[in-house]
């Protein structure tokens, strides 16, 4: 893998816009993380034109946004290109503790479903995983495993459920290379919460009796075959974190359950959990261009983050 020349081309011009917004911050570190996120995402939502597969300009310049930050935090970022239709895409990969051994992957996606800014779906995945690379940056001797942050390209349709998704690429070239992984975590619309009664919909109606009906929690979902690595994730996340964390496993062709990047890792045989605020069960501007940051709640993004942090390290 090396780096994209066209990403390279955008990388100057966002750098400065990147260190101002990392560095004017308050002297309080959650202050800190949530102003930082509430900064990936308005950059991200804001990019010319919608970041979608028909846009390659707009996807250059998230790229190249996601390079510049990933690359402040850690030397070891590469490029992984691949080609759809003649076009050039790219999946962004950034590495943290030992260079052999087991692996854990946390991935995002950042092109959105057409014609849309995408706050939640998925800037907010993105902005997470790009302040976790600042929080990793900051001790990577405590890592017993190798940590790759990987944002990806194509999770959104025409794509989605085909080979020419971003994280299938990445999710083959890593079997294909017989990587040892030891979980694969797809953040995923983590940034919309609601405090109003019935607020949270099931795909399920008898879940409304053993999950909260506020959707003020985060969800930790995988199929059946991925359910300790589930209750193991959720365990740490709530003890992690002061938010609310709920746990869900149910079979694949069950509507949500796959709706993400870790869907391709499956495939493969590695284990994989989905971390969302459960989309559209809650989030009523999915995939429409009402999907904006106002709608978002980053202090309670900046709280999962920590916990997703700390949780990633105790695996």
């Amino acid at each position: 893998m090396r780096k994209s020349v066209i990403i390279h081309n955008y990388k100057k011009i966002i750098l400065v816009s990147v260190f101002i917004s990392l560095s004017v911050m308050g002297e309080n570190t959650d202050s800190i993380l949530t102003q930082n996120l509430y900064s990936h995402v308005q950059f991200l939502s804001n990019t010319p034109g919608y970041r979608n597969h028909l846009n390659i300009h707009s996807l250059n310049i998230a790229a190249g946004y996601i390079d510049s930050v990933l690359s402040m935090f850690s030397h070891r970022v590469e490029i992984q290109s691949f080609t759809v239709d003649s076009l050039s895409y790219q999946n962004i990969i950034c590495s943290f503790g030992p260079e052999a051994g087991e692996r854990i992957i946390v991935g995002a996606h950042y092109d959105v479903c057409y014609f849309q800014s995408g706050a939640d779906d998925n800037a907010s995945g993105v902005a997470g995983l790009l302040e976790l690379a600042r929080l990793l940056s900051e001790n990577t001797t405590e890592l017993e495993c190798r940590i790759d942050l990987v944002a990806y390209s194509l999770e959104e349709p025409p794509n989605f459920k085909r080979e020419s998704m971003g994280s299938y690429v990445h999710a083959k070239s890593l079997y294909d290379s017989k990587v040892d992984i030891k979980l694969m975590i797809s953040l995923d619309m983590i940034g919309y919460f609601n405090e109003n009664p019935n607020t949270q919909h099931f795909p399920i109606g008898l879940m409304k009796l053993f999950y909260p009906d506020k959707a003020n929690f985060i969800a930790v979902i995988s199929n059946y075959q991925n359910y300790f690595s589930g209750v193991k994730v959720k365990r740490l996340l709530s003890n992690n974190s002061s938010i609310k964390v709920c746990q869900f496993s149910g079979p694949s062709i069950l509507e949500g359950i796959d709706f993400s990047d870790h869907l391709n890792f499956w495939k493969f045989g590695y284990d994989a959990v989905f971390i969302s605020d459960t989309a559209f069960y809650r989030n009523q501007n999915y995939h429409k261009k009402t999907d904006t940051i106002e709608t978002l709640n980053f202090e309670l993004l900046s709280e999962l983050v920590k916990g997703i942090h700390l949780t990633i390290k105790q695996l």
